[in-house]
Parts: C-alpha cells; sequence; structure tokens
C-alpha cells in the first residue's frame, strides 16, 4: 500500500515536472489519474523550487531580476506544461466569442499545436501580472506566496477533474485516459496537501482571502469550459491552474502589500 503510494507520488513528479524519477514499475497509464490527489504536494515543491530562486538569486541581483528569474525556474522545471494548456484554451475559447464555432472546431483549434493571437496574449497578460504581484512584496513573502500559490493551482486542478467531465478524446488526454475521474476520497487528500501548503507559509486571512479569490477566477474558467466544450481536456487544467495562481498572486499581494 505504501510503496503503491510512493509510485504514485513519483508519477505526479513525473507528469507535472521535469525531475527525472527513473522507471516506474509496472506502470499503468490509470495511474496518472490516480496520482492527481498529489498534484498539489508537488504543486508545493516547484513553488519551493521557484521561491529558493527567487531568494537565492536576490542576495546578489536587484528587482525585478530575482522575480523574473524565479518565474523562469517555475517554467523550466515544469517544461510549460500549464502555460501550454492556457494558451491552447485561450485560442480555443477565445476564438469563439464571437459566435459561430462548433464545439469540435474549438476542440480542433485546442489541440493545434500552433499557437494564437489569444494564446500569446494571455501568456503574455499572465506572467506581467504574476511578475508585478511579486514584485510589490519583499522576496521573503513573494517566495511563501510562490509556494502557496503553486500548491493551490494544482489544487484547483484537481477539484475540476473531480467535478466536470472530460470533454475530449480519452485516447489522446494530456493527463491520462480520465474515464473514472477524480473520487471523493482522492479529492479530500488533494484538498488537505493543498490547504496545508497554503497556511503553512502564509497568515490565515492572507490565505484565505487569495485562496477564494483564486478559486472563482478558476471556477470561471471551468463554467466558461463547461458551456463551451462541455468539460474539461488537459489544456483546460492547464489553463485553471494558471488562472489560479496568477490571481491568488494578485489578491496576495493586495492583502499583504495594500493599494498604491
Amino acid at each position: 500500500m505504501i510503496a503503491h503510494e510512493v509510485r504514485l507520488i513519483r508519477v505526479a513528479l513525473q507528469f507535472l515536472t521535469r525531475i527525472p524519477v527513473g522507471g516506474i514499475e509496472g506502470f499503468e497509464a490509470s495511474w496518472i489519474e490516480r496520482s492527481a490527489k498529489y498534484f498539489p504536494l508537488i504543486g508545493a515543491l516547484v513553488g519551493c523550487v521557484t521561491a529558493l530562486t527567487l531568494l537565492v538569486t536576490s542576495v546578489v541581483l536587484p528587482q525585478p531580476l530575482p522575480m523574473l528569474l524565479g518565474l523562469a525556474a517555475a517554467i523550466l522545471i515544469t517544461g510549460a506544461l500549464h502555460e501550454d494548456g492556457l494558451a491552447d484554451t485561450a485560442d480555443g475559447l477565445g476564438a469563439s466569442l464571437g459566435g459561430g464555432l462548433t464545439r469540435e472546431r474549438r476542440l480542433e483549434i485546442m489541440k493545434d499545436s500552433r499557437i494564437g493571437t489569444y494564446g500569446v496574449v494571455a501568456l503574455i497578460i499572465v506572467l506581467a501580472l504574476k511578475a508585478a504581484s511579486l514584485l510589490a512584496l519583499d522576496p521573503i513573502m513573494a517566495g511563501f506566496v510562490l509556494i502557496a500559490a503553486h500548491a493551490g493551482g494544482r489544487l484547483a486542478a484537481v477539484v475540476a477533474m473531480w467535478a466536470l467531465p472530460y470533454a475530449g478524446d480519452a485516447a489522446a488526454a494530456k493527463v491520462g485516459p480520465l474515464t473514472t475521474g477524480v473520487s471523493a476520497a482522492e479529492l479530500a487528500v488533494a484538498l488537505v496537501l493543498g490547504l496545508a501548503a497554503g497556511f503553512t507559509v502564509l497568515a490565515p486571512a492572507t490565505f484565505l482571502a487569495a485562496l477564494a479569490t483564486g478559486l472563482t477566477a478558476a471556477g470561471c474558467v471551468a463554467v466558461i469550459s463547461r458551456r463551451r466544450i462541455g468539460g474539461i481536456t488537459g489544456d483546460v487544467l492547464g489553463a485553471i491552474e494558471q488562472v489560479f495562481e496568477t490571481v491568488f498572486m494578485i489578491a496576495a499581494a493586495a492583502v499583504i502589500a495594500g493599494p498604491g
């Protein structure tokens, strides 16, 4: 039992990051879905690497360089997995704002490896908002916010996996078969891990305010996806993670640093 849970943690680490974990004996595609309960744990790890990069570089470099290097570290360690999902989702759903596109056409656009205008704009806006939010904080507090935001972003994706059906081609899904969804027990584990990370590094009031704001924004993405394509895809999960992460940072900066 414990050995299998360790395997699932390694699966989550292998899927969400570029950190080498070696071969996983007896691997089954469904394990990606089963490992989702550990996504917030991996998110916290990514946040720690990002925070450490920011803190170490801030000793020798002036802002905004440490902050930008921290954001770059997160992108490198994850292979831009979630950013890619954000861009594809923005292209697929954004192109349908004027109407006239079918569900199938939206999914086709999201699968296209070429990035469009909506995708480029979404990436620029998200990265700019993250950078501005972190720049409003001192390096130590910015590091704490990064840890909570990354853990919470993965938690938001797991909640979406639990709440919504899969809308794409299950055989070609980026996050495995997605045939059974996330169980209530697995969601509970993810909630404990995601909330524990946030409450550990941030004051309760700050964390809860940022969490509520981030979940609201991520929920809006989920609702739009449900209406436009009938549920979620791997790309939509990436967009949900990125939107939560960005809005969480904005809200946290607002609470900690205040206006102006």
